[in-house]
């Protein structure tokens, strides 16, 4: 039996074969992949012979060393790096990287490019982080819980995309894009929110030295330089300076994706030139060998100079979101799935989300009723505000049921969550740190579950009461 490849690796690309290709294009895979990953992580960590294996892996440690002559061990870097550090400090750069990439085309050409189309996404998603931050607050003012404000404030775009698709036309084309848009918003809202918030005790003067770094990459985009690896170079750099200045590592990717070129190396009427030109020796050069071999010498370098054209017209940006994207969706994100969603189950207390300590709070409250309520009250209320105050439009066939139905599906949290839930609790002792962060995991797994399982129902209720109508 002949094994078929999944993917291959082509210059720095991941590339599916045509049959899996097919399947990690349909806009459900990704949350599928997710939650499968989740499944599999919780398994992980609770059987009997298989948790101390995984969380003994995730606590192994990778740092470059060496022993001094006495024998005694100095670690060089980086600082206290394992392999659960190194999922989340530098793996999520390159998802956070790509994440800024995505919002700055949008803000350049997409769904937030112009007040009109930004403006209700963006209230919207601030709604979206006010509502639960508050709803999180009221419940766990002044207990250990209480730094988790940040972790139902944001919405998962891959698992909302996937319910969306999966709901089909019963909801309207217009209120698919807004959740998108909010969704990015939302993403923009949940990086400052992390930098602002759950960064360390801050070095000013190694962080004046990652601000001449950014400056010195400003110069470079100023001057015109269009190769990659001088970008990267300073990339790694910035990200060393954040992880040792106190600013989460991550903030690093958000920083550098900002400051990538976008503009292309040709503009439309030189491609066009280029390419008549090399076409036309493509013809040229057709019969100077008689056994009419195609491509002949001459023909290759056209047909090289040809991809070359067409590469140096995309800019860089767009060619780097390109090519990371497969790596973040199908490989970082299930990484970092099967890193942080795997919770041993010491406690089923966790399952409790309305249990509340006077001393510890109630993380799991606060996360899931700010998943489930808050964010589809604070997403309705902040828009039907802006379209009252015709700051912000409506969208097209949608109706406010449809609209409430819509925002529940804001309540997705997942990644993002996860992340800062894996953030927060810091100055807690370590067990309390670590009771508190699993039950945050546990609240954010159930939270979004159930905020997809009501925002598909009142969507398909709201739906069919439309056509009875």
């Amino acid at each position: 039996m002949k094994l078929i490849p999944i993917y291959t690796w082509n210059k720095g690309v991941l590339k599916f074969n045509r049959r899996s290709d097919r399947l990690t294009r349909q806009p459900w895979f990704q949350g599928v992949l997710l939650m499968t990953c989740v499944v599999i992580a919780m398994l992980l960590a609770n059987l009997p012979f298989t948790k101390e294996l995984y969380h003994s892996l995730l606590e192994t440690r990778m740092q470059i060393h060496f022993a001094s002559e006495d024998g005694t061990v100095n670690w060089l870097f980086p600082r206290d790096m394992t392999i659960e550090k190194f999922i989340n400090d530098i793996l999520m750069v390159i998802f956070f990287f790509t994440v800024g990439l995505e919002i700055r085309r949008e803000v350049a050409y997409g769904e937030l490019s112009s007040p009109k189309k930004a403006l209700l996404p963006v209230i919207a998603a601030f709604g979206g982080v006010v509502a639960p931050a508050l709803i999180y607050t009221l419940i766990n003012h002044g207990t250990a819980a209480s730094s988790g404000w940040g972790i139902p404030t944001a919405t998962d775009i891959a698992f909302a995309v996937c319910i969306l698709s999966v709901l089909g036309d019963k909801v309207p084309v217009s209120l698919k894009v807004f959740l998108t848009a909010l969704a990015i918003a939302d993403d923009l809202i949940a990086i400052l929110v992390v930098a602002l918030f759950y960064g360390g005790n801050i070095n000013l003067p190694l962080l004046a030295v990652g601000l001449v770094v950014i400056l010195i990459t400003l110069l470079l985009r100023r001057i015109g330089e269009k190769s990659l690896f001088p970008y990267l170079l300073l990339a790694v750099i910035v990200w060393i300076i954040f992880y040792y200045s106190g600013i989460h590592a991550t903030m690093s990717g958000v920083v550098m994706a900002f400051l990538i070129p976008a503009k292309a190396r040709y503009n439309k009427s030189q491609y066009y030139h280029k390419r008549n030109h090399y076409i036309a020796l493509l013809d040229q050069y057709d019969n100077i060998d008689d056994d009419r071999e195609f491509p002949n010498g001459p023909q290759k370098h056209c047909l090289r100079q040809l991809d070359k054209i067409a590469t140096g017209s995309m800019d860089m940006s767009y060619r780097v979101e390109h090519a990371l994207a497969p790596w973040v969706n199908f490989l970082i994100m299930p990484i970092f799935a099967l890193a942080n969603a795997g919770v041993e189950i010491t406690d089923p207390g966790y399952f409790n989300v309305f249990h509340f300590d006077q001393t510890l709070g109630s993380v799991s409250m606060g996360i899931f009723l700010g998943l489930l309520l808050g964010k589809p009250i604070g997403i309705t209320l902040f828009s039907w505000l802006a379209i009252k105050c015709r700051v912000g439009e409506m969208p097209a066939k949608a109706s406010w049921p449809m609209f409430f139905a819509v925002a529940c599906l804001g309540g997705i949290g997942f990644t993002m969550s996860i992340f800062v839930d894996t953030l927060s609790f810091g100055n807690q002792a370590p067990e309390t740190m670590e009771h508190l962060r699993n039950a945050g995991k546990i609240a954010v797994l159930m939270g979004s579950v159930c905020a997809g399982i009501l925002g598909s129902v009142l969507v398909s209720l709201v739906h069919k009461i439309g056509r009875k109508a």
